[in-house]
């Protein structure tokens, strides 16, 4: 995509009301906008990212769930029915000019477990899974951090439904666990199963964790296994619950995931109940399943940045290559042609507008994996410049070297 046909508008100095160095980034590299306190907008670059993570995390639950996609807007109704209706204190509340009152939805139980209940009707309808990416809604009193807490974001979250908590458990054991491990491993990311309190529902809820310097949380990672314990959780003098060991290790981290086990909480409160082989009616267990989305585009830029910029994990960056024009010639263009538009940001701008210098600087701070340098000395020597994000050194290679190497990738 060309610069003066693409969306692409940095910023020469980093927002001054941002204090989260993801926010910083993300908006001064023209990744997002902020519209209000916890409200953002994803421009072009921005939502290409966002695209990417939602499509890793969409293949993955493809494998253990169906994807539908449910409102917004929530009926008051619904969440009387749970007792949440004034128990949430982040829920957001409006007011219909006809007088009816909704919900904006923070979470779904109160739509998919009504829902289910045209679905489930006997034991053979058993186990379920649905799943959504869609946005989000939390009335934060103090949303900070930049797209790792906002009032409105980017969230998958799956439900399961199963007959007992036996099947639950197998569920939640042998198809979620994997299945959140192996989204974050494709992004990069080293997330650590961390046991956190299940409040109401049971013993145990587990978070995934990524260790940040700046995390909002902290947790204790056991020195023998990896498992962590949020900090809520942990007693003094307790072992893991995996391996027994009772020495920790202190780290602050950002949650990109959750999951609990909801049993049977809200199919009571909404009467989702199966008729067993023996024609019994008992309530459906259930399972649910969070990816904050947006807030992991967040987590993904502090873990990796320098004093330049972002340095974008290759499966998430918005292009492929970031290819940059020195001088007025068709040489640039034919290879823009060439490795086609989906997969480069070609900077076309003019050098009478804009400075080699600037170029390279809005190279780094925007983060590509890849940079392409044509210039008028390296076109004659028949070779291209290149240079990976976070390298210091640069290397000349030829025009076909270049489109083998972004072929094979």
């Amino acid at each position: 995509m060309k610069f003066s046909e693409f969306f692409v508008k940095t910023l020469r100095e980093p927002p001054k009301d941002e204090e989260s160095v993801n926010a910083r980034l993300l908006e001064q590299a023209g990744f997002v906008r902020k519209a209000a306190a916890g409200v953002y907008s994803f421009l072009p670059l921005g939502w290409r990212v966002l695209s990417k993570i939602e499509n890793i995390v969409r293949e993955e639950m493809d494998k253990i769930g169906a994807e539908l996609l449910m409102p917004a807007l929530h009926p008051k109704e619904n969440w009387i029915k749970t007792e949440r209706w004034n128990a949430l204190d982040v829920l957001f509340k409006v007011k219909s000019q006809h007088g009816h009152e909704y919900a904006l939805g923070p979470t779904h139980e109160e739509i998919v477990v009504p829902l289910m209940r045209s679905a489930i009707n006997s034991y053979r309808d058993l186990p379920l899974a649905v799943y959504q990416i869609q946005t989000k809604f939390r009335d934060e009193p103090r949303a900070k951090g930049g797209l790792l807490r906002g009032r409105e974001f980017r969230m998958k979250d799956l439900y399961s439904f199963h007959q007992n908590e036996n099947d639950l458990e197998n569920y939640y054991t042998n198809c979620a666990i994997p299945a959140y491990k192996k989204i974050f491993k494709r992004l990069g990311l080293n997330a650590i199963v961390t046991e956190a309190s299940g409040g109401t529902f049971s013993k145990f809820s587990h978070e995934f964790q990524v260790e940040i310097e700046n995390g909002e949380d902290t947790v204790y990672v056991c020195a023998k296994c990896g498992l962590a314990k949020n900090k809520e959780i942990l007693e003094e003098g307790v072992g893991c619950t995996v391996c027994g060991k009772t020495t920790w290790r202190e780290t602050t981290a950002s949650e990109v995931g959750n999951i609990f086990k909801l049993k049977t909480k809200f199919s009571d409160s909404f009467q989702l109940t199966y008729r067993d082989n023996e024609g019994k009616e008992l309530p459906v267990v259930m399972g649910c399943y969070g990816i904050g989305t947006s807030r992991l585009m967040g987590v993904l830029v502090e873990k990796f940045h320098d004093d330049k910029g972002i340095t974008w994990q290759e499966a998430v960056a918005p292009f492929k290559a970031h290819l940059i024009s020195l001088y007025e010639s068709r040489e640039a263009d034919e290879i823009y042609e060439e490795i086609g538009k989906d997969l480069v940001l070609y900077d076309n701008r003019s050098l009478v507008k804009t400075t080699a210098g600037e170029k390279f600087m809005d190279a780094d701070l925007i983060g590509i994996p890849l940079r392409i340098v044509v210039s008028a000395d390296t076109i004659s020597k028949g070779k291209i410049e290149i240079k990976r994000r976070g390298e210091d050194e640069a290397e000349l290679i030829s025009k076909e070297e270049l489109f083998k190497m972004l072929k094979s990738k």
